[in-house]
């Protein structure tokens, strides 16, 4: 048996039931060129994954002793078994010209990362089935005037429609943890690209919710806000009530103030 491990976020899944009912949030006609699991452990999930692949599966894995037992119970996955951080990983590299889709049981004290690196590669990254703290499951999928909803729920929807799938409870894991886990789905939307300046729009949001008190007229107030947008009636607003298309906005306001 592998050994959890704490500084890794290690909580296995244990329950087989639940595995499966994840697995079948994927899309059953994906349309994308690969399926990647991060964090497979002790492969829990990787099991109905390998079984019938519909498409080539990848297993990364940071744990090296996971990684030997993956090697060792999976020997037809051999070489589709990878021994990488997720997060240093040069996805774009490992997948040239093509797209995938991610699932896994996402470590809680990387999962926001994770996601960050989904949103870097969003042109690619067409599908997202996680299993994640409860708490951050409901913040990425919340709808905006809820106090759940925050950066990460703001930027991913921009590209993704979301669904909360179920919630998980403690016991079906080795070992427990000491929250609930919620399981989510991402599914690329038609937005190529937004009608703003993206780099812009990404420093907006994440301004306006590091004060997400305050509206945003006082929170924006580093951005420089041009004297012509502040009597504005989005700028009475608090970030958590802004929804996307505010903040696309808002950005534009902040690119071409006089036309606003």
């Amino acid at each position: 048996m592998v050994k959890p491990k704490k500084h890794l976020g290690q909580h296995f899944l244990k329950d087989k039931n639940i595995a499966h009912k994840i697995v079948k949030q994927l899309s059953a006609k994906p349309g994308y060129d690969y399926l990647i699991e991060i964090g497979p452990g002790t492969g829990v999930l990787s099991e109905f994954l390998l079984k019938d692949p519909v498409l080539p599966t990848y297993l990364v894995e940071i744990d090296q002793e996971s990684f030997v037992y993956l090697r060792e119970h999976y020997p037809d996955a051999q070489n589709h078994i990878l021994l990488q951080d997720v997060l240093q990983w040069d996805l774009q590299a490992f997948l040239q010209n093509k797209t995938c889709g991610i699932i896994g049981n996402f470590p809680y004290n990387i999962s926001s990362q994770i996601f960050f690196k989904v949103l870097e590669h969003r042109q690619q990254v067409l599908e997202v089935v996680g299993m994640l703290q409860k708490e951050v499951a409901e913040r990425i999928s919340s709808p905006p005037g809820n106090k759940a909803y925050g950066i990460l729920s703001v930027l991913l929807q921009a590209f993704y429609d979301i669904s909360y799938c179920f919630t998980v409870e403690p016991g079906v894991f080795h070992p427990p943890p000491k929250v609930k886990s919620g399981v989510i789905r991402l599914s690329r939307n038609d937005t190529e690209s937004l009608p703003c300046n993206e780099k812009l729009f990404f420093r907006v949001v994440k301004q306006g919710f590091n004060n997400r008190r305050k509206t945003l007229r006082n929170a924006l107030k580093p951005l420089g806000i041009p004297e012509s947008i502040k009597g504005h009636t989005l700028f009475d607003k608090r970030a958590e009530q802004l929804s996307v298309r505010d903040f696309v906005t808002l950005t534009q306001m902040f690119e071409n103030p006089k036309a606003a």
